[in-house]
């Protein structure tokens, strides 16, 4: 089931991520961080689909960690966006809240997972 929730939470950040990005290149002229946000916030969903695929246990936890690691790349992304007043307080918190809302859902499934091993 966490599986399933994970999937469509990543999903729903790259959603939200991709109409971000549209708003980084046409509103504020940003292209090489919001490109960069772009590919790591894409990368999310696209490794939890992978892990959801995967070949084995091991398999699994591999491609969730990577998939953390993205995540967490997004983060940053996002803080050094708000730190260089490319974007708002409030433009910053919501994508910002959801981006760590699927790194505490991905971190607890490799964490179990590892125990389950």
């Amino acid at each position: 089931m966490s599986e399933s929730i994970v999937k469509n939470k990543s999903f729903e950040l790259a959603i939200s991520g991709v109409n971000f990005y549209k708003y980084l290149v046409s509103e504020k002229k940003e292209f090489v961080m919001g490109k960069q946000f772009l590919r790591s916030v894409t990368s999310v969903g696209a490794n939890v689909r992978e892990a959801v695929n995967a070949q084995s246990k091991a398999d699994f936890i591999h491609k969730l960690s990577i998939s953390q690691k993205e995540c967490d790349e997004t983060m940053y992304w996002l803080e050094l966006l708000k730190q260089t007043d490319y974007i708002s307080e409030n433009e910053f918190n919501s994508i910002h809240q959801q981006s760590n809302e699927v790194l505490k859902i991905i971190r607890s499934i490799i964490i179990t997972s590892k125990k389950n091993l």
